[in-house]
């Protein structure tokens, strides 16, 4: 049953009492309004109406959960904090001798919550004020950046991949219990006490390359043992997701060799799992020279206030600009804005984003983002004058050459490839930059949306394009500002959690800055109602 706050003020209340946190700051602002920021009937749907011991009031546990992740303290330092923090006193409306809650109630919130679909809450409901406050237009022009995340598990290599890969599959299975064990032949029996009653890495001297190829023998046919023993014994779904992943373990780590015996593969498969506390971790990239492990987050402002519209979890893997228009469909969806035009780096700018942009439902938007420099702009591809029309490409120094349709090998549109005479290529200056193959002249191929390309080409050499361009770095300020309140560092496993901590992160820097804009523009928030998305009229204050 839902808990409510008490509406008595206590004699010991916090802010009644003279203190020493600041007006300006943080705590006191959040403090002024607490008794509107948040409202119990707004998440009165997470609790039955009338049975059980009432809960603790979900506006003070939204309270905490702001406080928490707006100082990146864990569940035990903000249960600490609410009891011990004058700071937090004042931010929450609390008394002095407020007995405070085992920090488990965090936990059991937040699982409230994402059953409930209201991990979005406090971030929608401080978006929703800026709207009505005028701080976000119904147009919006959107800066758009990713950075990397760290996972909540450890990087693992294949020997230890493995060796909890089988141990996390027979615990699953009950092989834990001495009931399950049953029935098991003395094989069976062995493995299961090898990997589930004991949990320690093997004794071999690991500087020694055979001993090596000898664990990890014997690590691979204890694999398949178990995985035969699974399926034999188990139907269950969550069981074989785990056999699954030790599959996949053993198909992107492990290679047979001529003998017959299992080696590291060389290289790295590009889903390869590098945890088994944290499946969904991946290796990934932000440049050529800086590997990640974990995860990335994409976050998009908007341009004129600052105001966060998104925040959205993404893959390790692949490139940054792979979620823009997922992203653009979430800030429409969510915000209630139309998006005019979209700022990023050089991630975003491919052929296929441009392309969608352009064809954006109900409106185009328009993408502004630099393609990358050619090596030498003299023979580079942009340096070819392509007539798409007529199939016809033109060389720097006037050759041309008649394309040929190529077929798309993943069933997109159709590109060109054109192929100048070797013989004609000879002859010019620019041969021995230019052409590269030993037998053939210079050939240049189209891409599927070459026309959108063309015409960024063209735009990145315009005035306009460099002043629209010079608005980017405020996100990576805002993305800047995000990492200072530990959005880098995952605190759950599973995307659901992921999203939650980052969603209250963004909640927390959001309300920040409405402050600032409230105080700046001399707008008085309080007097500002709004319709929450349930339907009811809520006031909120600066």
């Amino acid at each position: 049953m839902i808990g409510r706050r008490d509406a008595q003020v206590s004699y010991f209340d916090a802010q009644r009492l003279p203190h020493r946190v600041p007006d300006s700051s943080f705590y006191a602002r959040m403090g002024a309004i607490i008794d509107l920021l948040f409202s119990d009937e707004d998440l009165e749907m997470m609790y039955c109406a009338d049975t059980g011991r009432p809960s603790l009031p979900p506006s003070l546990m939204c309270g905490v959960l702001l406080l928490q992740f707006y100082d990146d303290a864990s569940d035990q330092e903000a249960a600490e904090r609410v009891l011990f923090d004058l700071r937090w006193k004042v931010a929450l409306h609390l008394p002095l001798d407020y007995a405070g809650f085992e920090r488990s109630s965090l936990s059991k919130f937040r699982k409230r919550l994402l059953e409930h679909g209201q991990e979005r809450y406090a971030f929608d409901r401080f978006v929703a004020v800026g709207r009505e406050a005028g701080f976000i237009p119904d147009r919006v022009t959107l800066l758009t950046d990713t950075t990397n995340v760290k996972g909540a598990g450890a990087v693992q290599d294949t020997y230890t991949l493995l060796r909890k890969g089988i141990r996390k599959l027979l615990r699953e299975a009950g092989f834990h219990l001495p009931g399950k064990r049953q029935g098991l032949s003395t094989q069976g029996k062995q493995l299961v006490a090898r990997y589930v009653d004991q949990d320690r890495r093997a004794d071999i001297d690991w500087s020694d390359p055979q001993e090596r190829r000898t664990e990890l023998k014997t690590l691979v046919e204890d694999a398949e043992a178990a995985l035969e023993l699974i399926t034999e014994q188990s139907d269950d779904a969550e069981v074989r997701s785990i056999g699954w992943l030790l599959t996949k373990i053993l198909g992107d780590d492990v290679v047979i060799d001529d003998q017959g015996d299992p080696q590291i593969g060389e290289g790295t498969a590009p889903d390869r799992i590098i945890s088994m506390t944290d499946p969904e971790m991946r290796h990934g990239r932000k440049s050529k020279s800086k590997c990640i492990n974990g995860f990335k987050f994409i976050g998009s402002m908007e341009q004129s206030h600052e105001l966060l519209l998104d925040i959205g979890d993404m893959t390790a893997m692949g490139s940054d600009g792979a979620e823009l228009m997922a992203t653009i469909e979430r800030v429409e969806a969510n915000a209630k804005v139309s998006v005019d035009r979209v700022i990023g780096d050089g991630a975003f700018g491919s052929g296929k984003n441009r392309a969608a942009c352009a064809n954006h439902d109900p409106h185009p938007v328009d993408l502004v983002s630099p393609l990358a420099r050619p090596w030498d702009p003299e023979v580079g591809k942009s340096a070819f004058q392509i007539d798409l029309e007529a199939r016809r490409a033109t060389c720097p120094q006037g050759h041309t050459a008649e394309g040929r349709a190529v077929p798309p090998g993943d069933g997109g549109p159709p590109t060109l490839r054109f192929v100048f005479p070797r013989t004609t290529c000879e002859t010019c200056p620019l041969f021995a930059r230019c052409v590269k193959s030993k037998s053939r002249g210079r050939s240049v191929t189209t891409h599927p949306h070459e026309a959108y390309l063309q015409s960024a080409r063209q735009r990145q050499q315009t005035e306009e394009f460099d002043e629209l361009y010079r608005l980017r770095p405020a996100i990576e300020r805002k993305i800047a500002e995000l990492v200072s309140h530990g959005i880098r560092r995952t605190r759950y496993i599973g995307e659901p959690k992921r999203q939650l901590q980052r969603l209250w992160i963004g909640a927390a820097v959001n309300l920040k800055r409405l402050f600032k804009l409230a105080q700046d523009k001399s707008v008085d928030l309080q007097s500002i109602p709004y319709t929450w998305r349930q339907g009811q009229v809520c006031p909120i204050a600066a």
